[in-house]
C-alpha cells in the first residue's frame, strides 16, 4: 500500500509537471525535420526549402568549420558567416576557394578578403567575391598566435626542465 500511493503520488507530479511545461511551451517532444538547421559532426543545414541547395564545406581558421547545406545564392562572405567568422588567427588576405570544374578540371581561385573589410574607399573596380557552386572547398588558412603566457609557459617549461635535469646529475655525481 505504501509503494502504490508512492507511485501514485510520483505520477501525479510527472503528470503535472509535464502538462505545465506543455502548456508554456518550453518543452517539445520529437522534432520537425524541417526546421532541422545544425548537428554535431560538422555538417550544417542553412538550406532554403525556396530555393536549390547545394553542398560546399569550409575549413581552416573559422569557428564552426565542416560541410554546409546552403542555398545556392550564398557567396564566399555569407559562407564565412555561416561558419561563425573567422576566427583572431586567420589571415584573411589568402583566402583560398577549391573548385572541380564540370570537366573535372580543378581551379583554385584565391582572392584577399582584407581589402573588402579593411578598405578605406569605395573602388570603381569591383572586387569580385567568388560565388559558390556544388563541391566547393573555402580554405581559411592562417597559424595559431603566441601570447605572452605561451611564451611565459613554455619558458617556465624549459627552465623547470633544466633544473630537474641538473638536479638529478648532481645526486648522481655524488653518489
Amino acid at each position: 500500500m505504501k509503494h502504490f500511493l508512492y507511485l501514485l503520488f510520483l505520477g501525479l507530479i510527472f503528470s503535472f509537471t509535464s502538462t505545465a511545461f506543455a502548456q508554456e511551451g518550453n518543452i517539445k517532444i520529437g522534432a520537425d525535420l524541417n526546421q532541422f538547421r545544425n548537428t554535431q559532426g560538422g555538417f550544417f543545414d542553412y538550406s532554403d526549402p525556396e530555393a536549390v541547395n547545394i553542398k560546399v564545406s569550409v575549413w581552416g581558421f573559422v569557428r564552426y568549420p565542416g560541410r554546409y547545406l546552403v542555398p545556392s545564392y550564398v557567396n564566399v562572405r555569407d559562407l564565412i558567416s555561416y561558419a561563425g567568422g573567422p576566427t583572431d588567427e586567420a589571415h584573411l588576405d589568402d583566402l583560398r576557394l577549391f573548385r572541380v570544374n564540370p570537366d573535372s578540371s580543378q581551379t583554385l581561385i584565391k582572392f584577399n578578403y582584407n581589402d573588402l573589410l579593411w578598405g578605406e574607399s569605395l573602388t570603381k573596380n569591383k572586387e569580385q567575391i567568388p560565388n559558390l557552386v556544388v563541391g566547393d572547398v573555402l580554405l581559411v588558412p592562417g597559424e595559431p598566435r603566441m601570447y605572452f603566457r605561451d611564451y611565459f609557459n613554455m619558458t617556465l617549461s624549459v627552465v623547470s626542465t633544466l633544473i630537474s635535469l641538473s638536479i638529478l646529475i648532481l645526486n648522481i655525481v655524488r653518489k
